[in-house]
């Protein structure tokens, strides 16, 4: 299956879609990934990947663009939230070359990033996967296994 938005709906209680994100998600506060929650599940969902892209940025790199700060998966199908900091899911690689989350923070001077949060629902687990996958790598083992997605996004300017 393509990825394609469907009625699965990705909130979170730290900032409205189109919000700011708190300076407490981000790299010039502490840094913590914000709390998630997910609702409208398709049928047949075995599990949950959740990834963190900022398109407004302006590095080139690998062949893509923007810049990836969150890369999650192995979500068990029963979890319909994360909390704030959660330690839930297999971290993978985000743009920083570490594992898990790192928050917005942008170029000085650089004007407001937006920081689309997706959430994918997968027809089998990811259990099977090593920690560290790429997004890139990430996608292209779970495409396949693609019941449906949608995204939150949030902004942020540098102080």
């Amino acid at each position: 299956m393509a990825f394609a938005l469907s009625t699965l709906r990705l909130t979170s209680p730290a900032f409205d879609d189109g919000g700011a994100i708190p300076a407490r998600h981000t790299g010039e506060g502490d840094d913590l990934s914000p709390a998630m929650v997910w609702q409208d599940i398709p049928d047949g969902t075995k599990g949950f990947a959740l990834i963190c892209h900022d398109p407004d940025a302006p590095l080139v790199q690998n062949g893509t663009y923007g810049f990836v700060h969150w890369v999650l998966y192995n979500i068990p199908a029963s979890t319909t939230s994360l909390e704030e900091a959660s330690s839930i899911g297999t971290r993978g690689k985000n743009d920083m070359g570490k594992l898990g989350y790192g928050g917005p923070m942008p170029p000085e001077g650089h004007g407001v990033h937006r920081y689309y949060f997706w959430v994918m629902a997968l027809d089998k687990p990811t259990d099977d996967l090593p920690e560290g996958l790429s997004l890139r790598d990430l996608l292209v083992r779970v495409e396949p296994h693609l019941l449906g997605m949608n995204r939150l996004v949030g902004t942020y300017r540098r102080g």
